[in-house]
């Protein structure tokens, strides 16, 4: 179970953390395990012997070590074949996680065998194995979930769960200096010197901080805004695009759909209450807190991680005007009885491709429109194309809006995008009835106002709802046609 979970981190920079990933890794796991259950099964008959099994169990941890050594060029190489994201995770999961899957289901089967002193106590033996193997998974999965992965790092949990194994081996069988035995020995040495080495060169060259928390692992680097050709710390989530970044040498926002935020002051009565959901590197918080020296900003931010990076790589400070909630932003929503928002400002998808259906849903967006005063605004980026099969997810959104707010506008960032394109998008939701003025003497303003899109969007799917949200699906085809894109 810990290698399963640390698995999801060791993909996630290269191909995403969908749910896509997760089936593709569960099921190539089960189906390496029990291939590994059926050979160790019918080898136990065949020669049972103490040698063998600790053999197997060496070559589970150097095919570890395989994986540590090996994962940054599989993976560059996955990312670039022409298919879906369900083919490409599938790929890199058989490659990289079902040969030590299948070394490790050869041990269970095969210890029973070893252990079976005569038939007559074969379901006790049976039972107490199964019963060790489910307590190692169940501890494995909360030490993964509560201290390896946010303490520890899935990188150097890698290393000690194949030392682990290989030390294992030696103590079941102390074994001579086989070439094999050796070649195990020293694959794992190698493999933890190339890797911290080559974060090492990471670092030097980028600055690059690679660092997992309880919900995410995040990747820190310094790197240059293309436009302005100015130095930027920037934060990902994702292979595919950067989520939050802050100029070094200043606190102004990067990020182009940051801007379109401050339609607030527009379309809102007023701007004293601000939520946002989602911190990510707080940089829209605190151009909030800067730009409305009035106004009130809570931020919801899931994982305590994330906020711990932006105080130390993105210049976050405490302010008297601002509240960080740590927790599920749908919970907050759910449970939030006290004085009304303004707008709320959402901003929790963690990539194009990776959105948390819980919070596109028409329960949730009720929720919002619950915790908006009268005049607010529901603000959210969004990443989809306008036309084509691209579509789907920003048509099911507006619908979900449309269903409980009588305003819903979308704007296009970048208007010279072709509308099949795959894009960020900015969907407003205003509280009131009241026909909107799309003009404005605010100079800032009146240019977002004029990316508002004018065009007729395709009207054929269902809201989204708790019960039915295909989201994944939906993003699944936006992600297959921005790599077609980038392959031409």
């Amino acid at each position: 179970m810990t290698y399963e979970i640390i698995g999801s981190r060791i993909l996630s920079p290269y191909i995403g953390a969908s749910t896509y990933v997760w089936t593709s890794l569960i099921g190539v796991i089960l189906g390496s395990l029990s291939l590994g259950y059926w050979l160790g099964g019918r080898t136990a008959d065949r020669n049972p012997s103490t040698r063998v099994l600790a053999s197997v169990i060496l070559i589970a941890g150097g095919l570890i070590a395989v994986t540590v050594l090996v994962k940054e060029v599989i993976l560059s190489a996955v990312t670039t074949v022409p298919f879906g994201i369900e083919l490409r995770s599938l790929l890199a999961s058989v490659i990289l996680f079902a040969p030590a899957s299948v070394a490790l289901g050869f041990v269970t089967p095969y210890s029973v065998k070893l252990r079976l002193d005569s038939l007559s106590d074969t379901g006790k033996t049976v039972g107490r194995l199964y019963a060790l193997s489910t307590i190692g998974s169940i501890f494995g999965t909360f030490a993964a979930g509560f201290v390896l992965i946010p303490f520890v790092g899935s990188l150097r949990t890698l290393y000690m769960i194949a030392g682990v194994l290989i030390a294992l081996a030696i103590i079941l069988f102390p074994f001579s200096a086989t070439r094999l035995n050796l070649a195990v020995i020293v694959l794992f040495v190698f493999s933890i010197v190339a890797s911290e080495a080559n974060a090492l060169l990471l670092y030097r060259a980028n600055d690059m901080h690679d660092i997992d928390t309880e919900y995410s692992r995040i990747q820190i680097f310094r790197t240059t805004d293309p436009k302005t050709r100015r130095p930027i710390q920037a934060l990902a989530t994702d292979p595919y695009f950067t989520q939050s970044a802050i100029f070094v040498d200043s606190d102004e926002p990067v990020l182009e759909y940051s801007r379109y935020y401050h339609l607030t002051r527009h379309f809102a009565a007023k701007l004293d209450e601000i939520l946002v959901i989602g911190g990510a590197g707080y940089s829209v918080p605190k151009d909030l807190l800067s730009r409305y020296p009035k106004a009130n900003v809570d931020v919801v931010e899931i994982d305590p991680g994330m906020t711990a990076i932006a105080r130390r790589f993105f210049r976050l400070s405490d302010n008297d005007r601002l509240r960080i909630f740590h927790e599920d932003a749908r919970t907050f929503l759910n449970t939030n009885n006290g004085s009304g928002y303004d707008a709320i400002l959402v901003d929790a998808f963690g990539s194009l491709f990776a959105v948390p259906y819980q919070l596109t849903t028409i329960e949730a967006v009720r929720e919002m429109h619950r915790s908006l005063n009268e005049g607010g605004v529901v603000i959210l980026n969004l990443g989809s194309a306008i036309k084509g099969r691209g579509s789907e997810f920003l048509q099911a959104e507006l619908a979900t809006y449309k269903a409980v707010f009588p305003q819903v506008i979308v704007f296009k960032i970048n208007r010279e995008y072709d509308d099949g394109r795959l894009q960020n998008l900015i969907l407003l939701a205003a509280r009131s009835a009241a026909a909107p003025t799309f003009s404005s003497h605010d100079n800032e303003i009146g240019d977002l106002l004029d990316h508002r899109y004018m065009g007729e969007i395709d009207q054929t799917l269902p809201l989204l709802t708790d019960d039915l949200a295909p989201v994944e699906f939906y993003n699944s085809i936006a992600q297959n046609t921005y790599l077609r894109e980038q392959a031409k």
